[in-house]
């Protein structure tokens, strides 16, 4: 007899980053491969929860707990074997970055590896093979210096690394000394001057332009590859031998200048991300056990009451337990204006789940205090707020490679080796044309240094990482390069209706009680089902069931069960209580729906409610009508959306389809699709990918299906909701709907500069082999192909100052 149970992946694998990490995959299989269990696969999530894992098994030979004890163990077996390591290390030209993670990766052990320009080095690895500190020292072997763990950057670090002659401000003091040289030796050429002096000017042109070059390139021969560093130097030396001392020191002088402003601009994407670390502050005033003391906010817990004073940021999530005041949110959602924050009384709101109070309440580590003091319950550890979270995954998302860049990458791979192949066929061409070695010696440097793609390789991972570092600056999270291009290409957005295009605070409008029943008696059931459920429907039920008859409705329910798309079933002073939609009693046992009952939840869902019909035991007691008013910023949001060039947006409601009409036109939306069900909604997105392809915007938890079927999910309200932010391709730190357009506008200028880049990389590259072929001097094409790479550069850093128009 087959069945099922779910398993928590977060208690099987804790040190797993998400749930889309290898080693849910290597669970999933070590388990099917167990006797008795038939298959495991990730759990589709359709309502708020932690991700799980799926078993399904044969009941007649395991049961429920040995399955689960079979799940713990193959989860050991997967800690105790497979690691994962996030750190930062100094900043990397994307050259240097694409060549180390090329070799990180054929370290023994490692399974997976990417390494950001920017930094950011993420290690997959096998413990039975290599161990951390074996591999950290096989990673600095390598030449990358490991630093810190992301998530957790040293103050004055930045400026640490910039120390000593291994980059940073030295690289660019050494290309300016390079110029300075190149100037004077120019001038002095032009003067009576003993040539000696031009030729020793040009000599220390070469040392301080060569300086990073040369180092660079001994690592690429001790790796026993052939980069662009060696490329230019061997072409600079070539100049040099034919006594064209000022164009080989020219080149020289551009690629270390482009190198210095690369290593900025990789530098500058890397400091946006470590300046929302270091948001949080050092230490936290706490009172503990009835004594007020100052701690290191990693040593807070949950449970400590933390004293914020006024103007100070805070130290760690919670929720406020004294005081009022506006607290300014912008640090992490983004969120322009501040935002009033007021104590919980404990006997009004449950804290149970502090992830579910409302905004008023909850406050984030990193943000700002207004004028009044707070006293705050810290809810989660340093290392798992809200800022750590965001911290870590911008970290991640850095290296994960956007589409172009993987076909920049595949590219160069091919095309470099073409290159050095057609330069060694030009050296010999005097044994064919009419000319001396030296000349076709001169052209075959022409050639490599044209055809070599320098600004290629940095065209796209510079405008990658400016574009992730001023989202995150502006309370959007991208996880990586994908979504961050993928996001602008769309020309569909869908969006769920409840508390997405509405508020998501529902309230009971309308109660109709049934033939032979009252009022009173239909809340007292409505209420006691939903005070059982985190639905905002349920929560307006009860809402507005206690302001109606305050005082009456205290009545315990228990056995709630949840129908996917249909209502609730319950049990009340021993009778079972169905609630849901007119569709669902059609499909359960006992007596029918009655005509006059029909009728008038007709008469209300024509009017644009939500409606819920009671049933207990045999008796139905009545129709509760809702209301969700539509965000008053959904109307602009839409109208910005198509000035960007959106061409088509849609709702997708689980609610009627005369509610979801009437929201839809309220806002101007193109469309709206009512009485879905979670299969409904991915079939519909299915269908809308593989047409245009389209993105998808919900909460990140009843959604999470058609967020994940989409071409980008992206999750409102993610500042605190640890399920939204792993579940979506796109985050938006606050619950408002502004913060979608300039989600939208700065993937597509980030699309708009990559292809911009590649047109002037390859441009450049396509003009300048032929022109070099046909006589162009190595100085112009220095010029010009050092040029681009500046530009390049210099145009990915404009991401840094996007502005939503």
């Amino acid at each position: 007899m087959s069945d099922q149970t779910h398993v928590t992946i977060g208690l099987v694998l804790p040190a797993v980053p998400d749930a889309h990490d290898a080693c849910v995959q290597r669970l999933a299989n070590l388990l099917s491969a167990q006797d008795g269990i038939e298959k495991a696969h990730l759990a589709a999530r359709t309502a708020p929860g932690p991700d799980e894992l799926c078993i399904h098994f044969d009941s007649t030979r395991l049961s429920v707990g040995e399955v689960r004890a079979l799940a713990a163990r193959a989860g050991a077996e997967i800690e105790h074997r497979f690691g994962h390591l996030l750190v930062r290390s100094q900043p990397l030209h994307a050259r240097q970055a694409l060549m180390a993670e090329a070799r990180i990766k054929r370290i023994p052990g490692v399974l997976d590896a990417g390494l950001s320009p920017a930094g950011v080095l993420r290690v997959e690895f096998d413990r039975h093979v290599t161990g951390e500190a074996d591999l950290r020292e096989a990673v600095s072997k390598i030449g990358i210096r490991v630093l810190t763990p992301a998530a957790a950057p040293v103050p004055g670090a930045a400026a640490h690394e910039q120390g000593g002659l291994l980059g940073g401000p030295w690289e660019l003091r050494f290309a300016i000394l390079c110029g300075a040289a190149l100037l004077l030796g120019w001038l002095v050429s032009w003067t009576s001057v003993t040539p000696w002096l031009t030729w020793g000017l040009y000599l220390a042109a070469y040392f301080f332009g060569g300086f990073f070059t040369f180092r660079e390139a001994i690592a690429d021969l001790r790796a026993r590859r052939f980069e662009i560093d060696f490329l230019m130097l061997v072409a600079a030396v070539g100049a040099a031998t034919l006594g064209d001392w000022f164009e080989g020191a020219l080149l020289l002088f551009l690629f270390s200048l482009g190198h210095a402003l690369e290593h900025y601009a990789m530098g500058r994407a890397k400091r946006a991300i470590e300046s929302l670390a270091e948001l949080a502050p050092q230490t936290a005033l706490v009172r503990r056990d009835g004594k007020t003391e100052v701690l290191p906010v990693e040593q807070l817990r949950p449970g400590d009451i933390a004293i914020v004073k006024p103007n100070e940021r805070l130290p760690a999530d919670g929720f406020v337990v004294k005081g009022q005041s506006s607290v300014n949110q912008a640090p992490i959602t983004g969120e322009s204006v501040p935002v009033e924050k007021q104590a919980l009384d404990p006997s009004t709101h449950s804290v149970t789940s502090p992830d579910r109070l409302a905004a008023q309440f909850r406050v984030f580590a990193g943000t700002i205090n207004g004028s009044g003091a707070l006293e705050v319950q810290v809810t989660k550890l340093a290392s798992e707020s809200t800022l750590a979270r965001v911290v870590r995954m911008v970290s991640e998302a850095e290296t994960q490679k956007s589409p172009t860049q993987r076909f920049a990458d595949r590219f160069e791979r091919y095309f470099v080796p073409a290159v050095l192949g057609f330069v060694v066929l030009l050296l010999f061409a005097w044994t064919i044309i009419d000319e001396s070695f030296s000349e076709s010696f001169y052209r075959a440097m022409a050639v490599l240094v044209a055809a070599s793609p320098c600004a290629l390789a940095i065209s796209t991972p510079s405008a990658v990482l400016s574009g992730v570092a001023r989202a995150a600056r502006g309370g959007v999270l991208f996880k990586g390069g994908g979504p961050l291009e993928n996001l602008g290409r769309v020309g569909t957005i869908a969006f769920d209706k409840t508390g997405t295009i509405t508020e998501g605070k529902p309230r009971l409008t309308d109660v109709v009680p049934a033939d032979g029943s009252n009022a009173a008696e239909l809340l007292r059931v409505a209420v006691a089902v939903e005070a059982l459920s985190d639905h905002p429907l349920a929560a307006a039920v009860v809402q507005g069931g206690k302001e109606r008859f305050p005082g009456e409705i205290a009545v315990p329910a228990h056995d709630v069960e949840s129908i996917t798309g249909r209502g609730v079933k319950a049990t009340v002073d021993g009778q079972t209580v169905y609630l849901g939609k007119s569709n669902l009693f059609s499909e359960i046992e006992g007596p029918a729906l009655t005509e006059s009952l029909r009728t008038s939840a007709e008469h209300l869902e024509a009017s644009g409610r939500t409606t819920m019909i009671v049933r207990w035991g045999d008796k139905y007691l009545g129709v509760l009508g809702l209301m969700d008013t539509p965000r008053p910023a959904a109307a602009g949001v839409i109208a910005r959306l198509r000035q960007l060039g959106i061409q088509k947006m849609l709702m997708l409601s689980g609610d009627n389809q005369q509610v979801a009409n009437a929201v839809a036109q309220d806002v101007g939306l193109d469309e709206a699709r009512g009485d879905l069900m979670p299969e409904d909604k991915v079939a519909v997105i299915k269908l809308l990918r593989d047409s245009s392809g389209v993105a998808m915007v919900g909460d990140g938890v009843n959604d999470a299906p058609a967020m994940a079927n989409a071409t980008v999910g992206i999750a409102m309200g993610a500042a605190g909701s640890h399920v939204a932010l792993e579940t979506a391709d796109v985050a938006l730190m606050a619950d408002d709907l502004n913060h979608l357009p300039f989600a939208v506008g700065l993937s597509r200028q980030t699309s708009r500069i990559i292809r911009q880049n590649l047109w002037i990389s390859l441009g450049m590259v396509a003009f300048l082999v032929p022109a070099t072929l046909l006589g162009l001097r190595l100085g112009p094409a220095v010029l010009l192909h050092e040029g681009s790479t500046l530009l390049v550069v210099l145009n990915a850093l404009r991401l840094l100052a996007y502005h939503d128009k």
